[in-house]
């Protein structure tokens, strides 16, 4: 009985592609800045092959490792989380996602505040946390929505919880998601609620939902569940890919209840893949500029792999990788464009170093192999090289 057990840690990126200065990125290493912090300690996942993937000069290298390692380079032409995860699954976006730098355009708003009942604040690009401190009493006041963007291919949506209530938040996301087709098919709509601190302050929920885009075709999920297997999806994986090819879906608030998501799943007897996003780094410390967070959340994780492998059986695979990078240290709160790691464990397999090899989409090439699934994906497998 085989088992998979993917997991993305969120923008865990690992040192500047080469096309990296195009997207303004150039030097971007989220690793790095995590090790410059002087409080990132990851021993386990060092020892699975970390810090000896091409590229990682600066940490420390144990005397043996046990996984197989190498680096990834991403296809697609973006840097986002759709883009990223799609591409994991097996879906190359070769034209980028719509962006808006100056906001939505009129006719997308006009329709949005027609079909919601409720009028806009903002329509502009916003840090997350700001924008509910510059708009949120207005929003208090009149019952608008707060709509933003960022540099990614997103329609945001603030709203307090006690004015707009979660119900009413989610089908306005719905709304949006119906409206933003064709050129302004946007990656993901977001609801982002928030609540008033015992000191007046404005504050975030973990009600983040994610109203995301269809894939364009099938990706390896839709092709496991067609082989008769389980595909179950831990954390925003169910919402990322608007439920397509989805078996089980565990939503969670944080990387702990993800991680004990994960944890629980391993006890369980099924077939398949379990898929998990942890999001933590990108959400709470990545998009924030918080190198010191990042670090002790990568920290976090490592403490929780020697319990991970001691549930592995000998037939599950355990691949550990990314979907973009989010620099904490660079100038700006947005996702960079990097290599992501990709580290594969199973009881027995000789450690080894792959290199660097172009595609995410590997991925999904190798777990449909391993599972017994078609696989569409314009790659190759690493089954043979890891078993």
């Amino acid at each position: 009985m085989k088992r998979v057990f993917l997991v993305v840690l969120d923008s865990f990126g690992i040192g500047a592609m080469p096309d990296a200065y195009s997207f303004g990125d150039s030097g971007a290493n989220t690793l790095k800045s995590c090790f410059n912090s002087g409080v990132l300690n990851i021993p386990n996942l060092t020892l699975l092959g970390l810090s000896n993937i091409d590229g990682v000069d600066y940490l420390e290298k144990p005397q043996n490792t046990k996984g197989v390692y190498l680096r990834l380079c991403e296809k697609s032409a973006g840097k986002d989380t759709t883009t990223g995860h799609f591409e994991i699954a097996g879906v190359v976006l070769t034209k980028p996602l719509p962006t808006y730098p100056n906001g939505f355009p009129k006719e997308i708003i006009e329709e949005f505040e027609s079909k919601t009942g409720r009028g806009v604040l903002c329509n502009k690009t916003y840090s997350g946390t700001e924008v509910i401190k510059d708009y949120g009493k207005e929003h208090l006041n009149s019952g608008d929505l707060i709509v933003y963007t960022s540099a990614d291919s997103v329609f945001q949506i603030a709203a307090h919880e006690q004015k707009v209530s979660l119900d009413e938040l989610y089908e306005c996301c719905r709304i949006a998601r119906e409206i933003l087709k064709g050129e302004h098919a946007v990656g993901r709509v977001i609801a982002r609620p928030f609540v008033t601190e015992k000191d007046g302050s404005f504050k975030r929920t973990a009600n983040r939902r994610d109203f995301s885009l269809k894939p364009p075709k099938k990706t390896m999920l839709d092709f496991i569940k067609e082989s008769g297997k389980e595909c179950v999806a831990v954390g925003k994986i169910t919402d990322i890919f608007a439920n397509e090819g989805i078996t089980k879906s565990i939503f969670t608030h944080s990387n702990s209840e993800g991680i004990e998501a994960l944890l629980n799943e391993m006890d369980r007897s099924f077939e398949g893949l379990c898929f998990v996003n942890l999001v933590d780094f990108d959400m709470l410390y990545g998009h924030r500029n918080n190198a010191v967070g990042y670090s002790e959340a990568l920290n976090y994780f490592d403490s929780k792999i020697p319990k991970i492998l001691e549930k592995l059986q000998d037939d599950d695979l355990l691949i550990i990788t990314a979907d973009h990078g989010c620099d904490p240290a660079d100038i700006s709160t947005d996702h960079t464009r990097e290599y992501v790691p990709l580290l594969i464990y199973k009881n027995g397999i000789t450690s080894k170093n792959l290199g660097t090899k172009n595609g995410f989409d590997i991925i999904a090439k190798t777990v449909c192999d391993y599972l017994g699934a078609k696989c569409d994906a314009d790659n190759i497998s690493l089954i043979k090289e890891v078993l």
